[in-house]
């Protein structure tokens, strides 16, 4: 087993001793899907070098509840159970999704399209866990984890040769890795160095996000509203009688709504919240937080010895909770493809590479699809579209077998 290498000034030894080592994996950033990686590639039996960024990430703390949320599926369950950390997790912070309701407009017409779990015939559509509880768990896991070196450093060049990748640090050491797995974000500096070209488009909308007590319980149901003036509003089911909000709003509003009190922000929902939860009261520290929301699709999520997973390799609309789980699935394919690789085929052969973009290739496009075309649906208010849109989703909520289809999906199956 290889053991932590310090990359600190007083370290100079080590830090050459890192230089010449050839490393089988080396992953590029500390979210949540590139410690997932992590963690599943070393109990793969892949040996891996998590390097993570020279910045000061708070630690985890749960006191508060985080802005942040994340509805997982069943998949993405499957793959951080396997990893032992989703019994890590503070299972008193997580909250299961029973129900979910999606209504096209506030309108009286407007069209209404729920999906439950006693009809899916599982236990939860998804369950709301915190980006906070997330990070503790994986943060706990890899203290102890064998095969995984973690380095904090920042990577400023990636040479890529055919027996394989060397990556520069601003420390001067070089990391030589069969392959380079790229788990740095919507702005990838990975894909960025491998001339991966992509098609960019701003939404024009900012995600407000924000947790409120409510007054009534809300017996597991997330709701979704889908409109054109006011862009799509989510309330989330939190543990206990409370709630998280996601408000994709068009820049106005959104500037708007971040310019006055978390109170205000409560009162603009109340049409929302109607009489199902009652009065929203914000919960502490009582802050809102904003995000620029944006489509990123790279024309290749694979390079010569490089790999795209998470927000690197797509950035959808969050409209259907479902952003991370497509990172979750990146992760669990190359998992298990490294895993099952043959005898001396080394981790960055390009039929590996292939097998992994193949893999991913229908999921991502279908999710991108989806997300995209019904956010151009309901941005625009002209009636031909409004009656179109709620025939549409009437017509869903009336076929037993296209809702089977869509939940199967959502859950990850």
């Amino acid at each position: 087993m290889n053991q932590p290498i310090s990359t600190s000034p007083s370290s100079l030894s080590a830090a050459s001793a890192l230089s010449q080592q050839r490393k089988q994996v080396v992953i590029v950033g500390d979210g949540v899907i590139g410690k997932t990686a992590a963690l599943g590639l070393a109990q793969a039996g892949v040996p891996v070098v998590l390097l993570t960024p020279k910045r000061n990430r708070p630690a985890a703390q749960l006191e508060e509840w985080d802005a942040r949320v994340y509805a997982l599926n069943q998949g993405a369950r499957d793959l951080l159970s396997s990893i032992k950390v989703w019994d890590a997790l503070d299972a008193s912070r997580v909250a299961a999704v029973e129900e979910m309701v999606v209504k096209g407009d506030t309108t009286p017409a407007a069209a209404r399209l729920s999906f439950d779990a006693y009809t899916a015939r599982v236990g939860a559509l998804a369950w709301i866990v915190e980006d906070a509880n997330l990070h503790r768990a994986l943060d706990a896991a890899l203290q102890f984890a064998p095969n995984i070196e973690r380095i904090a450093g920042n990577a400023v060049q990636l040479t890529v040769t055919d027996a394989g990748a060397q990556l520069q640090l601003d420390s001067g050491v070089t990391l030589s890795a069969e392959l380079v797995v790229g788990a740095d974000g919507g702005q990838s500096w990975v894909r960025g160095q491998c001339d991966i070209g992509l098609d960019y488009r701003s939404y024009g909308q900012r995600a407000v996000v924000c947790n409120f007590d409510c007054e009534h319980a809300h017996q597991g149901v997330a709701q979704q509203w889908f409109t054109a003036e006011q862009g799509i509003v989510a309330l989330l089911p939190l543990a206990g009688r409370r709630v998280s909000l996601v408000w994709s709003a068009p820049l106005a509003l959104a500037e708007t709504l971040m310019a006055g009190t978390v109170q205000e922000l409560a009162e603009q929902l109340a049409p929302f919240a109607g009489e199902r939860l009652g009065r929203l009261t914000p919960l502490p520290p009582e802050t809102a937080r904003a995000f620029p929301l944006t489509l990123i699709k790279p024309h290749a999520i694979v390079a010569p010895r490089v790999a795209l997973i998470g927000d690197a390799a797509h950035v959808v609309h969050p409209m259907a909770g479902h952003g991370m789980n497509l990172g979750f699935g990146d992760a669990a394919a190359l998992i298990a493809i490294l895993g099952a690789r043959e005898g001396a085929r080394d981790c960055g052969d390009a039929r590996l590479l292939r097998r992994y973009a193949r893999a991913r290739k229908e999921e991502i496009l279908l999710m991108q699809l989806t997300t995209d075309g019904l956010a151009r649906l309901f941005e625009n208010d002209i009636e031909p579209l409004r009656l179109l849109r709620n025939a549409g989703m009437h017509l869903v909520d009336r076929l037993p077998g296209l809702k089977q289809r869509l939940m199967a999906h959502a859950l990850g199956r």
